[in-house]
């Protein structure tokens, strides 16, 4: 229990330290930067997709383009860090639910468990020659922009 609050306090010292950052900035503190805020802060999402999906389920009036702005502008300030942020490091013991979204240019979203993802990697490299019985530890996604 007393590690659950210890957590508690420490996201919300973050919290209070990143909108302090923000408005010495200038800029407004919307409930929306809140919430977005709060869902960058689980340290749960993978990319601002999650972000967005996530948000949507607080506030459908959250945008695409207001979750990526934020997430640049907490870059800027150093609040996070996308490497960080996009970094996955589960093994195939892992349970983690959600680890991994990935949506399909007919805009099917295949949701992948933390294991589930780790097959797909490990199975990948092996097939592809990258890896000769060595096992992933983590793997580091740097985001691009994509055009459909």
């Amino acid at each position: 229990m007393e590690k659950n609050l210890s957590n508690y306090h420490r996201t919300q010292m973050k919290k209070e330290l990143v909108l302090q950052s923000l408005k010495d900035r200038g800029c407004r503190i919307t409930k929306q930067r809140q919430i977005l805020l709060d869902i960058i802060l689980q340290e749960e999402c993978g990319s601002c997709k999650e972000i967005y999906y996530k948000s949507m389920q607080l506030d459908d009036r959250i945008g695409a383009a207001t979750v990526y702005r934020m997430v640049n502008l907490l870059e800027e300030i150093g609040a996070i860090s996308r490497k960080n942020m996009y970094r996955i490091s589960c093994s195939m013991n892992c349970e983690k639910e959600n680890a991994c979204m990935v949506e399909l240019d007919d805009n099917t979203v295949c949701k992948l468990s933390a294991q589930d993802w780790y097959q797909v990697i490990s199975e990948g490299l092996r097939r592809c020659g990258y890896v000769e019985g060595q096992k992933v530890i983590s793997v580091t996604v740097d985001p691009c922009t994509y055009e459909r």
